[in-house]
Formats: structure tokens, sequence, C-alpha cells
């Protein structure tokens, strides 16, 4: 059974910093690429950051600068650094993996975060 737990999320005022974790079960984490997504309030969900099994990583333009992706197999848990943080980073925010050899999409539950102005 695969599953993603986040944690990390909060209230922080603008300009504040938040680091997300997510740990993964069940997945021979080492092996998978892993993402971050988020959902603003009204929105669709939209990926924010990815980090590949080589730590190549990728970024949104719109965060590209503030937030650092990294993860740490032996813990198997991948990490959202959040610094410089503004009121439209508002969102739950969701890590996600993709798994060949199970063959599906898996998510986590979800943490929010809010940015006050």
């Amino acid at each position: 059974q695969v599953q993603l737990v986040e944690s990390g999320g909060g209230l922080v005022r603008a300009g504040g910093s938040l680091r997300l974790s997510c740990t993964a079960s069940g997945i021979i984490f080492s092996m998978n690429a892993m993402n971050w997504y988020r959902q603003p309030p009204g929105n669709q969900r939209e990926l924010v950051a990815g980090i590949t099994r080589s730590d190549t990583t990728h970024y949104a333009d719109s965060v590209r600068g503030r937030f650092t992706i990294s993860r740490d197999n032996a813990k198997n848990t991948v990490y959202l650094q959040m610094n410089s943080l503004k009121p439209e980073d508002t969102a739950v925010y969701y890590c996600y993996v993709k798994s060949e050899f199970f063959g599906r999409d898996y998510w986590g539950q979800g943490t929010q975060v809010t940015v006050s102005s």
C-alpha cells in the first residue's frame, strides 16, 4: 500500500518561510521522481516543483528562486522549502508520485498553507 503523508503547513505572514515534508511508504522511494502540487482556493491544481531520482529539479515560474525542493532517500522524504512567501502562495499543497512499478498516480492528503498580507 502506497502512502504519502505531508506535514509542515500552517499560517505565516508574507515574507515568511515554511518547510513542507512528504514521507512516502510502499514504494522504492529512490527510484521515483517526486513532485509538489498546489491548489489555490477556487483554482485548479498546479505543479509547483519536482525532483527526479537523479536530483534534477524543476520549478514553476511563480516560485523559482523562492522555493527549493530536495529529497532524503534514507528517510523516504521529499521537502519543499518555501521562502519569501506571498499571499498568492496560499493553497493546499500536495505531494505526488507517478509509480511506474504500480502503473498509477498517488497523492498525499494535502497540507494547508496560508500566507497573510
